[in-house]
């Protein structure tokens, strides 16, 4: 599995290619497969994304998808060292699921 990720040019946040367009949840990631190039082509030129790149991932415990580089599970989730930040602070299970 391929996905697209990148930084939002607005906020500078960490999104995930959905097919149709970003998202901050890499729940909402799909496999980009071999267009993630061409992806990343299109989007940098409409400036939609910044620093694309393509990673490999694999399905996690719960179906999502799971970048197979522990940076990558990083950027997923959001800061490690205050869990109450991350993009679930609700979610005790969601560290270990991504990381």
């Amino acid at each position: 599995m391929i996905l697209v990720t990148g930084n939002d040019l607005k906020t500078g946040a960490v999104i995930w290619w959905t097919g149709s367009g970003w998202s901050i949840h890499i729940e909402d990631a799909v496999d980009a497969g071999q267009a993630g190039n061409a992806i990343i082509a299109a989007e940098e030129a409409a400036r939609r994304v910044n620093s694309a790149y393509v990673v490999e991932a694999e399905p996690g415990p719960d179906g999502a998808p799971r970048p197979a580089h522990i940076k990558e599970r990083m950027r997923a989730l959001g800061p490690t060292v205050r869990p109450d930040l991350t993009l679930k602070p609700d979610d005790a299970d969601a560290i270990r699921n991504v990381v």
